[in-house]
C-alpha cells in the first residue's frame, strides 16, 4: 500500500536513526511544490478525481464554465499539461463527483455528473489519450443504468478494474458491480444480483470495499429508510476475496443479495441515533483486524467517536472521544454541510492506535489502546489543507478542499455543499492545483 501523501510531505521533525535507535536527529522539511493546472468551478464542492501511474498524473474536474474537463501530463518533471473537455455540465449537486481510473491497458474511464441520472461515461480509444475520450452510452445494461449515483473504480485481487454504482434513490436503491476485460474492452456484470438489496423499503450506503493487508476486501455500511439523513441506522459489516463471494466476519457465507435481515450487525444504532452514512470507515491494527470508526449519540444526547472490531466470536464496541456538549443533530435530504468527518484506525505509538477525525473543520487524533480500544488521549492533528493553507489563498466563505494521490494531490479552495441548491451569486473561478512532495 501507498504511504499517504501527507506523510510524504509532512516531514519537518524526520526522526533518523543514527548509531542507535534512541538518538533522533531532525531534518528541515522541504516545501510541497504547487503547480497551476485550470481554474475551476468554486460555487459547490464535488469532489474531483485524481489518477497516478508510474508515467502520468490525470485530474478530472469541472472548469469554470461548470464542464467536466480531463487533464493529464507525464511525471517527468516539468512536463505540459494535455486538457480536454467533455460533453457534460455540472449544476449545483454536490453528490456528482467524479470518478476515473486507468485501466491495465492505459486507457482512460471517467464517469461523472450523477445523482439518480443516465449513466456519463467516457473512455478512451487510444491509451493515456485523453482526447480520444469517447462518451458510450451504456456500460452493461441500459435498463440498469437510468438512475445512477455514487460511481466507484475499483481494483480486484488480479488488478483488474471494477465499477460499482447505486442503482435507485436514497431510501431505495440497490448497490451493483461491473467488471472490465482489458482485452475486449467490454464490460461485463460482476454479480448476478446485487450486492445488496433494500427489498424496496430502503437502501445501503457503503463505505469501501476496503482493501486489507490480508489480501481480502473490507466493506461497512448503514442502512437508510428514506431520503432523510437522520434514517440511517444498523452498522453493518461483509468480507470478501473476489467481490464476488462474501462472508460474515468469522466466515461464515452472506447468500447475495444482502438484505436487512441476512446481515451482519455490527452495532444495532436505531434511525435518529446520530450515525451518518459515509463516516463508516475501515482501518487496521497491527495484526491485520479490521476496525470500523463511526459516530452515535450517547445516552447524555452527545455526538462520539466509536470504534468496532471483531474478537473471536462477537464485535468489541469502543468509545474513542469523550466530547463534553457536542451533538451533530443532522437530518433531510441533500449534501450537508458536515461538522463531522472520520477516518480508519491506523497503528501509532507502541501498543496504540490513532483515529484522525475533523470536528468543526478541525482536525483532530484520537489515541486508543490497541489491546482494549480503551481512550487514551486527543490531540491536535494537521491534514494536508493545513500544511497547504499558508501557501493557498482561500477566499472568504470557501474551504480548501484536497484529493490525495500515489506520490501527487490536488487542492482547490470552494464554497461549502448548500443541499444541492442555487447560491444567489456566481462565486470567481479559484485555481485547481497540483501538489508535488
Amino acid at each position: 500500500m501507498a504511504m499517504s501523501f501527507l506523510i510524504a510531505i509532512l516531514t519537518a521533525t524526520m526522526v533518523v536513526p543514527a548509531n542507535s535507535a534512541q538518538i533522533p536527529t531532525e531534518t528541515p522539511a522541504a516545501s510541497p511544490r504547487l503547480e497551476a493546472i485550470d481554474r475551476v468551478w468554486s460555487g459547490h464542492y464535488s469532489r474531483f478525481a485524481l489518477v497516478t501511474t508510474q508515467r502520468q498524473i490525470l485530474v478530472a474536474y469541472y472548469d469554470a464554465n461548470r464542464q467536466l474537463s480531463v487533464a493529464t501530463r507525464s511525471r517527468t518533471d516539468g512536463a505540459s499539461w494535455v486538457y480536454h473537455r467533455l460533453d457534460s455540465w455540472t449544476g449545483w449537486d454536490s453528490h456528482n463527483f467524479i470518478a476515473a481510473a486507468i485501466d491495465a491497458a492505459g486507457h482512460i474511464h471517467i464517469v461523472a455528473n450523477l445523482h439518480n441520472d443516465p449513466l456519463v461515461y467516457y473512455r478512451s480509444d487510444r491509451p493515456g489519450d485523453p482526447r480520444t475520450l469517447v462518451r458510450r452510452a451504456t456500460m452493461v445494461d441500459a435498463a440498469r443504468e437510468r438512475r445512477m449515483t455514487y460511481p466507484v473504480f475499483l481494483t480486484d485481487a488480479l488488478g483488474g478494474l471494477v465499477f460499482k454504482y447505486r442503482d435507485g434513490g436514497s431510501g431505495n436503491g440497490n448497490e451493483l458491480y461491473n467488471r472490465y476485460d482489458a482485452v475486449t474492452g467490454r464490460w461485463t456484470a460482476l454479480l448476478t444480483s446485487p450486492l445488496a438489496d433494500g427489498e424496496g423499503r430502503r437502501n445501503a450506503y457503503f463505505v469501501g470495499p476496503t482493501p486489507g493487508p490480508d489480501g481480502r476486501f473490507h466493506l461497512a455500511w448503514v442502512w437508510r429508510e428514506t431520503p432523510d439523513a437522520a434514517t440511517n441506522h444498523d452498522l453493518s459489516y461483509a468480507v470478501s476475496r473476489d467481490l464476488i463471494h462474501w462472508t460474515r466476519a468469522d466466515g461464515s457465507p452472506l447468500a447475495l443479495p444482502i438484505t436487512l435481515n441476512r446481515a451482519e450487525i455490527v452495532d444495532p444504532v436505531p434511525e435518529r441515533g446520530g450515525m451518518i452514512n459515509n463516516n463508516t470507515v475501515i482501518g487496521f491494527d497491527r495484526l491485520g483486524r479490521p476496525i470500523i470508526t463511526y459516530h452515535k449519540f450517547i445516552a447524555d444526547g452527545s455526538t462520539q467517536i466509536f470504534l468496532a472490531r471483531f474478537e473471536g466470536s462477537r464485535w468489541r464496541i469502543a468509545q474513542a472521544s469523550d466530547w463534553r456538549g457536542f451533538r451533530w443533530d443532522f437530518g433531510g435530504g441533500g449534501s450537508l454541510d458536515s461538522r463531522l468527518f472520520v477516518e480508519g484506525a491506523v497503528p501509532g505509538d507502541p501498543d496504540q492506535l490513532r483515529i484522525r477525525v475533523r470536528r468543526d473543520d478541525k482536525p483532530l487524533d484520537l489515541i486508543v489502546d490497541e489491546a482494549m480500544l480503551t481512550r487514551i488521549a486527543e490531540r491536535p492533528a494537521s491534514a494536508l489543507a493545513d500544511r497547504l493553507a499558508p501557501m493557498i489563498q482561500t477566499p472568504p466563505g470557501m474551504i480548501l478542499h484536497t484529493v490525495e494521490g500515489d506520490g501527487a494531490a490536488i487542492a482547490w479552495p470552494t464554497r461549502p455543499p448548500r443541499r444541492d441548491m442555487a447560491s444567489p451569486d456566481i462565486p470567481e473561478p479559484t485555481t485547481l492545483r497540483l501538489i508535488l512532495p
